[in-house]
């Protein structure tokens, strides 16, 4: 039970590293420097913006329940708002009931969008499980091709800075979600972007699979069912995720699973508002 509590979380997190697709080209091999290791020559394709006539909500808040096995573990909230060009994202996991008093997760995402370019401007999350306290800050600079990292133990009390290369324009873990809804999702295509999946970029593809109906709290839908995969980071080899946006002009996320290699995490729209 411990185990798949702490699970909960980590499907959370992983579910976001994997939310992402696009129609993009190929450019030309660039050379991103991994840590202490040999730079290796990476084919990186290329960001495309919105599709022409695509909106963003001004405002939003998403919220779905999140299912382990036969329990309702937590929720996970999405709060969005435009503020000029940009799209500010927010996000929260939270345990909660007798989860809660087991193995208390409070998690807090925010990200950075522009909803011209789908460009990111950076990605930062607050995590705490438990007695476990964390904050991480990444920022992308596509000016001089950095991003970088700050992660910092509020219980250790010690902080660690990251610097490497990325392309000129990447999206992160959080946007993601919502950059893939800007997107066209026709059944058999796939397409993949650049992902800024901290001190790295990796490539993901999205397998636009099949429609569906799909019952939530929230009502039923008419969605189509899109799969990540990566050749790397954290979305390889870690099982299957999808999620089911609506067949329609918003591509709202309403549902999302992940199934690992110690059972499935199901995340179903409880409401939408326009707040």
């Amino acid at each position: 039970m411990y185990i798949g509590l702490r699970c909960i979380r980590r499907s959370f997190s992983l579910f976001f590293l994997s939310l992402v697709a696009s129609g993009a080209t190929r450019t030309n091999a660039q050379i991103l420097g991994l840590g202490s290791k040999p730079a290796v020559p990476v084919a990186i394709p290329t960001l495309q913006p919105p599709i022409a006539g695509y909106a963003f909500p001004a405002r939003q808040t998403l919220t779905f329940t999140v299912d382990w096995r036969v329990f309702t573990g937590g929720t996970a909230v999405f709060h969005l708002e435009q503020q000029g060009d940009q799209m500010k994202i927010a996000a929260t996991a939270d345990t909660i009931g007798a989860v809660n008093m087991l193995f208390p997760v409070l998690d807090r995402f925010q990200s950075t969008m522009d909803t011209k370019t789908g460009c990111s401007a950076g990605f930062s999350k607050q995590t705490q499980e438990g007695r476990r306290k964390i904050t991480s800050d990444l920022t992308f600079d596509s000016v001089a091709g950095k991003q970088m990292q700050v992660e910092k133990n509020l219980v250790k009390g010690t902080q660690k800075t990251q610097t490497t290369s990325i392309p000129a324009c990447v999206t992160d873990s959080l946007s993601a979600i919502f950059y893939t809804a800007s997107q066209k999702l026709v059944v058999g295509q796939d397409v993949g972007f650049p992902l800024g999946d901290a001190m790295r970029t990796v490539t993901v593809t999205m397998k636009v699979e099949a429609k569906e109906e799909i019952k939530t709290p929230a009502g039923t839908f008419q969605t189509v069912r899109v799969q990540p995969t990566a050749d790397e980071g954290v979305v390889k080899n870690r099982g299957n995720i999808w999620v089911w946006y609506t067949d329609d002009a918003r591509h709202m996320p309403v549902q999302i699973r992940a199934r690992l290699f110690w059972g499935t995490i199901t995340f179903h729209l409880q409401s939408a508002e326009a707040k």
